[in-house]
């Protein structure tokens, strides 16, 4: 049976077709046989909303098997680690990646939405659960200064500076597949 991996898109609008479709392809061809990508399209993708995404999230999770690693890129990777932090799936998942996701909080960007949880971010995921952080030196969209404030609040993460790529990892996710498969 193979591995499932719940790849969350970032926001804006066209991303889901032009421009994680990539990252999503390249994890695919990266990963091989025995991994099954599920890639939806989140509600409205051009104006993200925590509580419609949340909400696509959980019917998302219900669908999981144990052991399914969640992926998520830029604002979806965001929403991603909050909902685990708050409302976490009923399935234990294998592991979580963050790729380019922008820290919601003191030092990084504000939100109506998303209730900072700094410190306590780490403390509230789920135990025992590998994180890895990615975040290229060149990410003009979310500063890679961000990667440090979640090193902070996630202290249990494995972080990753990816020198000379941007926001979409240059649509190379080599590295992150790699780490899947060493699970």
């Amino acid at each position: 049976m193979a591995r499932q991996v719940l790849f969350v898109q970032g926001g804006g609008a066209g991303t889901h077709d032009e421009w994680d479709n990539k990252l999503v392809d390249s994890l695919s061809r990266e990963l091989g046989a025995g991994y099954d990508i599920i890639y939806p399209r989140m509600p409205d993708e051009g104006d993200p909303n925590y509580a419609r995404w949340t909400a696509a999230l959980a019917s998302e999770f219900a669908r999981l098997d144990e052991g399914a690693i969640a992926v998520g890129h830029s604002i979806g990777g965001t929403i991603l680690i909050n909902a685990l932090a708050t409302e976490p799936p009923e399935v234990a998942l294998g592991g979580i990646f963050l790729i380019a996701a922008p820290f919601v909080g003191e030092g990084g960007w504000p939100s109506d939405e998303i209730k900072p949880l700094g410190a306590a971010l780490g403390a509230r995921l789920p135990k025992g659960v590998p994180i890895h952080l990615y975040h290229g030196s060149e990410d003009d969209i979310a500063p890679i200064a961000h990667l440090d404030l979640y090193a902070k609040a996630i202290p249990q993460a494995i972080v990753h500076r990816l020198d000379d790529r941007d926001h979409q990892l240059n649509d190379d996710l080599r590295e992150l597949a790699g780490d899947i498969r060493r699970l």
